[in-house]
């Protein structure tokens, strides 16, 4: 199991007086000494040894540096370098540098982050995509890896394995991303997609999941745009149907009963809801400024949000109305919850239970099912939020 690594935060390091040494994971630690001196150093054992690396003092050194100090440290001991001998060695005596592979920076990269991946299964999927999938990269050298180095991993599985394909030139682009900001390689990312990859790779038009076809998650940003210029009730009906992944009918039924605006909560009934199970919503706060946009001065609970003009509910042609005026007929409402889906597993490191349950997917059987009691409401609102801020990225996301 990776070492838990990221325990301490800014506040606690300026908060801590206890004499002794407060670890960070990984090595790090804050030596509090007898006198009130606060420093950061580095443990590691190098050929059996036990080593201590001082890395500077709190007041000049903050903690994100002394992480990333940390880090570096640890790139030269996977690659056999001793960093004490490295920072003592004068320049014209230095004997080559290791050889920093793209599996060194990949490994790096994953423990860092082992913290925050509270799913085990998450962190075999990063290492599975990576190991296996990019297999043709991982043992090079990461200053090495370019353009044609990343096709040779992508190109096979591109239309074969769509998902995958995706979700590995993701995962590869923010290692190399990392390498170059540890100082490991410069230039461009040769998997970035935008102005890059997508003159060479073939875009998909459509992604579906069963019959619905989807906006590639690369387009929303723009759509979004266009949708916040029409004044039309749709153009904010749809905006909550993307914003939310919800399903057509559960906002075009939504009531204002219906939201708690205190903890900016919507809750669906279960008479609303495909699987007959009552659905918490986390609405974001870009949510809650186009929700207010609609609000009555006083409207009665079981009044509709999103009426019509003759006050009844919203048909699903109203919004097929949009997708005309906007030139993307190919498109469907249902499908922007393939969208959320394939950025949720494409652009986050969110576990897969909670990117279902923001859709009111019930993973697991009815025993499992009957033990999970909670909602992990919470972790959606994280996700959510994200999804508003990436969604809204072309225009900004307005606070409450």
């Amino acid at each position: 199991m990776a070492r838990e690594i990221n325990r301490l935060s800014a506040r606690r390091v300026q908060a801590l007086t206890e004499v002794g040494r407060h670890a960070d994971g990984g090595g790090l630690y804050l030596v509090v000494d007898p006198g009130g001196g606060r420093r950061w150093v580095m443990l590691y054992r190098m050929a059996g040894r036990r080593r201590e690396m001082g890395l500077g003092p709190v007041l000049s050194v903050p903690l994100a540096r002394a992480r990333e100090l940390a880090a570096e440290a640890r790139t030269l001991i996977a690659g056999g370098v001793d960093p004490i001998e490295a920072r003592r060695t004068p320049p014209s005596e230095a004997a080559p540098a290791a050889v920093v592979t793209f599996a060194m920076v990949a490994e790096s990269y994953m423990e860092a982050r082992a913290a925050s991946w509270k799913n085990a299964k998450h962190r075999a999927q990063w290492r599975q995509t990576l190991e296996v999938h990019g297999a043709k990269v991982w043992a090079m050298p990461v200053a090495d890896v370019d353009t044609t180095a990343v096709l040779s991993v992508l190109q096979p599985i591109w239309q074969a394995k769509p998902e995958t394909a995706s979700r590995l030139r993701g995962r590869i682009e923010r290692v190399m991303d990392a390498a170059r900001v540890a100082g490991h390689r410069t230039g461009d990312n040769p998997a970035r997609w935008t102005g890059h990859l997508d003159y060479i790779l073939p875009r998909a038009v459509k992604l579906s999941r069963g019959h619905h076809a989807a906006l590639p998650y690369r387009d929303l940003p723009a759509f979004m745009a266009m949708l916040a210029a029409r004044p039309a009730t749709s153009a904010r009906a749809l905006e909550i149907i993307i914003l939310t992944a919800g399903r057509s009918g559960e906002i075009r039924g939504m009531t204002w009963g219906e939201i708690d605006w205190g903890s900016a909560v919507w809750t669906v009934p279960a008479a609303r809801m495909k699987g007959g199970r009552l659905h918490r919503v986390p609405l974001s706060a870009a949510a809650l400024v186009r929700l207010r946009s609609q609000h009555p001065e006083a409207p009665s609970p079981e009044a509709l949000v999103f009426p019509s003009q003759r006050g009844n509910q919203l048909s699903d042609m109203a919004f097929e109305a949009l997708y005309r005026r906007a030139g993307t007929t190919e498109i469907t409402t249902h499908g922007f919850r393939s969208t959320f889906r394939d950025w949720a597993g494409d652009e986050t490191d969110y576990p897969r239970e909670v990117i279902e349950a923001a859709l009111a997917h019930m993973l697991g059987d009815e025993t499992e099912l009957a033990y999970r009691r909670g909602d992990a409401l919470e972790k959606r609102r994280h996700l959510m939020d994200a999804w508003a801020a990436f969604a809204l990225s072309a225009i900004g996301a307005p606070s409450t």
